[in-house]
């Protein structure tokens, strides 16, 4: 039954504010890896697990939420997860060795996977069935903006103290958080109370969608498959999933229910998601690196960048709920927001080296508008069909194909950076050589220039090849970034068919009964 007045809206605050933490710890930590490397003496690579760990934890935990919701009252786990989160960021702040740090970042990330989909479907019975898309919105609040703004958050802190406080941050909302919940939160029946437990589910789950996301996680940095583990986990991930798809559809207590991709919006659903995650995660992962790599922004900096297309997404999420329940399809809503998507990505494929924050702020208020366009419209068509105990299940799955998507995003255009950037490379030197006219000049105006600073002829000829060699790999790099925002651009173009493969609804009105 829905909520009403205050109660409504007190329950919708507490919810977005518990899945904010979850969100904004995907990315607020990336910033601090560096000062967490030289405060524990730690290589970047075993640093890299405090973010690796965080995402395979949660992703694990994201399509089994559902299922512990309804085995514990969903309120129940919602307030464990909460206060899990909170006990564990204190002990991520007080790690005294890179282990101990690990290991609390592991624990949270199995307690953040608890929060965002729970979150969601307390958002979905709290709200009139006619207010599911307004109710949709709210909560696409911090599904967008969070992973958009930690960086901001991150390098604020950073600024003016040390990396622990970027856990601490997490301990008054958690309490408040927490409070809210057990005060304001209507219990709900333990349905799966009782009933067998699916181990061999949980087993093959955590082996197959674990061993995935660590592949996709560290796959670029090992070298894909000419490392030993990677090629390990690939075959575990291909056999875990496999076998636990087929154990799912033939036990009768699964922790994962199949049966509802028996819904066409639903399963499509899940790959839009999917495109939605690789869009997300996949532009705010390239364009950080591109600023700070290429063109020496510092990480504030780069995070005030995207704090304005934030904004823009905060502001547009209340009227596309509005829009949802005056019945313009989502479908419509969504094509507008691909195609945003890709003009952010078409204009960004245009940078320059001598691009500057001007440069940057309308493609990233267009991203903005993008985004808020896409969340609300893609969740709503996936769950359009979704009745009682299906909306936890749906809300799981769904989590994780976005959060996959951005996983996967991430890996392929770290890849094609790379490779992009060996081909580049090779085409630009070819042109440097004595018979071109071009390279002849530029190469002697740095000679002259450091020769016009008081070098020797040898040692002015030294300096310009290395000169030279900085301004091909700066051009190598810039091609490279170039072509990773022009392939994310037509990924989503060339998916726009498919959010008319789910059915259109007069408006946004989805069944609530989820007790």
């Amino acid at each position: 039954m829905a909520e009403k007045g205050f109660k409504k809206w007190i329950i919708t605050f507490t919810v977005i504010t518990a899945s904010l933490l979850e969100l904004i710890d995907t990315t607020i930590v990336n910033v601090a890896l560096p000062q967490i490397q030289g405060n524990l003496g730690a290589t970047l690579e075993d640093v890299a697990w405090l973010s690796t760990g965080y995402a395979v934890a949660n992703v694990i935990i994201l399509p089994m939420s559902g299922w512990l919701g309804s085995r514990f009252g969903r309120k129940n786990y919602f307030l464990f997860s909460i206060i899990m989160f909170t006990i564990t960021s204190f002990l991520c702040g007080n790690a005294t060795n890179l282990d101990e740090l690990i290991l609390f970042r592991i624990l949270q990330g199995v307690a953040g996977g608890g929060l965002i989909s729970t979150a969601q479907a307390i958002l979905i019975e709290t709200w009139p069935r006619e207010d599911i898309g307004i109710a949709t919105a709210l909560f696409g609040l911090g599904a967008v903006v969070g992973p958009t703004v930690g960086p901001t958050i991150g390098g604020y802190i950073l600024d003016i103290s040390t990396w622990p406080w970027i856990f601490y941050v997490n301990i008054p909302v958690g309490i408040l958080a927490a409070y809210l919940t057990y005060t304001f939160v209507r219990s709900t029946p333990k349905e799966g109370k009782g009933m067998p437990i699916d181990w061999w589910g949980i087993i093959l789950l955590a082996v197959a969608v674990g061993s995935l996301q660590t592949v996709l996680e560290k796959g670029e940095s090992e070298d894909w498959f000419s490392t030993g583990y990677i090629i390990v986990l690939t075959v575990m991930s291909v056999l875990g999933i496999l076998l636990f798809i087929w154990r799912e559809t033939t036990t009768d207590h699964p922790i994962v229910n199949f049966k509802i991709m028996r819904h066409r919006s639903f399963s499509v659903g899940m790959f839009t998601s999917f495109i939605l995650g690789f869009g997300l995660y996949g532009s705010v992962f390239v364009f950080p690196i591109f600023c700070q790599n290429l063109l020496g922004f510092s990480p504030l900096q780069t995070g005030e960048l995207l704090f304005p297309g934030g904004l823009c997404t905060i502001l547009m999420m209340p009227f596309i709920g509005i829009m949802l329940k005056k019945g313009v399809p989502a479908q419509f809503m969504a094509t507008i927001g691909m195609f945003l998507f890709y003009l952010f990505c078409m204009m960004l494929s245009k940078s320059t080296l001598q691009s500057g924050t001007g440069d940057f702020f309308l493609p990233l208020v267009i991203r903005g508008f993008g985004m808020a366009l896409l969340f609300v419209p893609l969740t709503t068509l996936a769950i359009q069909d979704l009745k009682g105990a299906e909306i936890g299940q749906g809300s799981g799955l769904n989590n994780m194909s976005r959060q996959l998507g951005g996983s996967f995003g991430i890996a392929a255009l770290t890849t094609l950076i790379h490779v992009r950037q060996g081909y580049h490379r090779t085409n630009l030197l070819t042109n440097v050589n004595e018979y071109n006219p071009a390279f002849s000049e530029r190469f002697e105006g740095f000679i002259r220039n450091f020769m016009g600073k008081g070098y020797g002829y040898l040692d002015a000829k030294m300096l310009a090849t290395k000169a030279l060699e900085g301004t091909i790999v700066k051009q190598t790099l810039l091609l490279t970034y170039n072509d990773a925002y022009w392939i994310a651009g037509m990924i989503m173009l060339c998916s726009i068919p498919l959010l008319y493969l789910q059915k259109f609804k007069k408006n946004a009105n989805i069944p609530v009964d989820v007790h």
